[in-house]
């Protein structure tokens, strides 16, 4: 028996360059990037827009060629066994594509015969009952709603069985109830030994699904951890504090800085290491201010994320992100 990789996805020193063309120059859209995904996990793969994220994805799926550096997709090398490593991956685009004028199972099967799977270990319907579309399976995919299209995106990737299923970014403009639906299925498929890759701008979503994360800024890799560990960057806390009167400002406070939110509570932030709650507390005191009630509040994904990168849409990744 072939022992299983101990990493679903590989990339050491990935680097990918878009040449200059007549109106515009040269881009780095990947910049010697080294990343691991391991195997079984659910990986958040987050970055601004233009950061290389789809980029590194369409190299992954093929469909983009890489300028230089490895990739080893369920340990295969993607350059020496290109069709096997492509056969690893399922990929549900950020883009509806689905010919309208076949149906769900007309669709399912196509995608199983062009990964070359025989007709007796098609799984069609099983896959389209599992993603609650099996009442659906001979209705022409035009006559779908907008979050039945997204599930049968999700069904086309699964049709070969692949170790590696890469969502990018699969909740976009869904409303809540598929979500629900969509991770709920997701998580079945992580629990039978399936590898997620998960790409959202929805931080609290990956923040609450993956157990692990990397964010990518400009085409290099600025942070790869464990989603606890990746919280615990940010030593900072804040005290929230509803005054028993409104304030008109911000006051003054010895050693620390608060800042009078819109709905008249004043948030203080502070370093759980340098201070504590009580000294944010006396601060706020000596200051004269009533405390009425109070909170904290720690660190979330979106704090370290907005502190790791930064916009310019300058640097963005041509292909779109």
């Amino acid at each position: 028996m072939t022992a299983l990789p101990d990493f679903a996805i590989e990339a050491k020193g990935l680097v990918k360059i878009y040449p200059a063309s007549k109106t515009t120059p040269a881009k780095t859209a990947l910049n010697r990037v080294d990343l691991v995904v391991p195997r079984g996990s659910i990986f958040g793969l987050l970055g601004p827009n233009g950061a290389g994220k789809s980029t590194f994805i369409n190299i992954l799926a093929g469909l983009t060629r890489k300028s230089a550096g490895e990739v080893r997709l369920w340990g295969i090398d993607i350059d020496q066994h290109p069709r096997s490593a492509r056969a690893a991956i399922g990929v549900v685009p950020q883009e509806l594509a689905a010919d309208v004028f076949f149906t769900p199972r007309e669709s399912l099967e196509l995608q199983a015969g062009l990964y070359g799977v025989p007709k007796g270990e098609r799984r069609t319907m099983e896959v389209l009952n599992a993603l609650g579309l099996g009442d659906k399976a001979d209705a022409y995919v035009r006559q779908l709603s907008g979050g039945m299209k997204r599930r049968l995106m999700v069904a086309k990737a699964m049709v070969h069985n692949p170790p590696i299923l890469i969502l990018d970014e699969p909740t976009a403009g869904v409303d809540v109830e598929l979500r629900r639906q969509l991770w709920s299925y997701v998580q079945a498929l992580n629990n039978a030994g399936v590898t997620i890759v998960l790409t959202t701008h929805y931080l609290e979503e990956a923040q609450a699904l993956c157990d692990r994360i990397a964010i990518i800024n400009r085409g290099e890799v600025v942070a790869s951890e464990p989603t606890a560990a990746l919280l615990r960057r940010l030593d900072t806390r804040a005290v929230v504090i509803t005054p028993q009167e409104p304030l008109e400002h911000a006051p003054a406070l010895d050693g620390f800085e608060g800042k009078l939110r819109p709905d008249g509570r004043l948030a203080i932030s502070f370093k759980s290491e340098a201070a504590s709650v009580e000294a944010v507390l006396s601060a706020v005191r000596a200051a004269g201010v009533q405390i009425r009630d109070l909170a904290t509040e720690d660190p979330d994904l979106e704090d370290v994320f907005l502190a790791l990168t930064y916009s310019d849409p300058a640097q963005g990744d041509p292909t779109r992100d």
